[in-house]
């Protein structure tokens, strides 16, 4: 298996081109696209990128959009926007794999808008991943905005496990009456890596909720910093939660701040870091695991 398929099957999986519509974009250049009846992606004139759009009452989709990159030294910089008309349901598995054997620092930044009409549903799914040797840095700069109209909702999973070195990730969103949000992240750094990410979440429409989650394992000298913002301006419900283990020198700063702007505004926020607990590494060495392992147990459980 060359470089390419291992990165894809890193970022998406092995059903890659199985899915009923993908778009496989390589070193800043589209090298392989499927549409279907329901799904049509079509590339943008004005800047680098696709358009996405999801028929009405599509049943169910599968779209495939990851990114590939292997060229030392670019930057490739995509605008990505999903239309997905009302009643309709599709995941979407997006994600970036970045190989760099050299010097130069190679970056992508993906600046992806999904606008989800009125009983839309979206599970959107991105994985960040690096590999490569060289001394050129791996960096990823994601920003991904949402836009809900009433009854629609939306699962947004991000992961990002291995060899990204630097990375910003912004999330912002807008919430229209019942609508329903959840956002689960995960990350795990080392050496001398950063991760910052920022959440701007704005609550307009009554009966609209948002959960907000983040695992993140800061190990070595790396930094992590967690950043959240919700807003609530009608009668709604948020929860955001950020958990964070650290180990060696790794270090984790959370941020997170509530706005209620209306009496029936219901905003919850909680933070928690610090190291594994010593209780549990004892029980998980009782059993014959060394204490290397039952680390690397407990991490994979956290972050799973």
């Amino acid at each position: 298996m060359n470089t390419t398929e291992q990165l894809l099957e890193e970022v998406v999986g092995k059903k890659v081109r199985e899915a009923d519509a993908f778009n496989i974009r390589i070193d800043g250049k589209c090298a392989e696209r499927k549409e279907s009846p329901y799904v049509k992606i079509i590339t943008k004139k004005e800047k680098s990128g696709i358009d996405v759009h999801v028929k009405e009452d599509t049943k169910l989709a599968f779209v495939h959009i990851p990114v590939i990159i292997t060229e030392s030294g670019l930057t490739d910089v995509v605008y990505n926007d999903f239309y997905i008309e009302k009643n309709s349901n599709v995941i979407i598995i997006a994600g970036c794999g970045i190989h760099n054997e050299h010097q130069k620092n190679s970056e992508h930044d993906g600046i992806h808008r999904f606008f989800l009409g009125e009983n839309a549903k979206v599970k959107y799914i991105e994985k960040h991943y690096g590999s490569g040797s060289g001394d050129g840095k791996k960096i990823l700069n994601p920003t991904t905005e949402i836009y809900m109209e009433p009854n629609s909702s939306m699962t947004m999973e991000t992961v990002q496990i291995k060899g990204v070195d630097d990375t910003l990730r912004v999330t912002k969103a807008t919430l229209d009456k019942n609508c329903t949000l959840v956002i689960n992240e995960k990350i795990l750094t080392n050496q001398k890596q950063q991760a910052k990410t920022e959440f701007l979440v704005e609550i307009n429409g009554d009966n609209a909720s948002t959960h907000v989650t983040s695992r993140s394992v800061a190990t070595e000298e790396s930094y992590q910093e967690f950043k959240s913002n919700i807003i609530g301006n009608a009668k709604c419900y948020a929860h955001v939660e950020c958990d964070g283990i650290l180990k060696e020198k790794g270090q984790v700063k959370a941020v997170p701040e509530i706005f209620a702007k209306n009496i029936d505004a219901n905003l919850i926020h909680e933070a928690a870091i610090g190291k594994i607990a010593g209780e549990q590494l004892l029980k998980l060495m009782s059993l014959g695991l060394s204490e290397k392992e039952a680390e690397d147990a407990i991490i994979k459980g956290f972050l799973k």
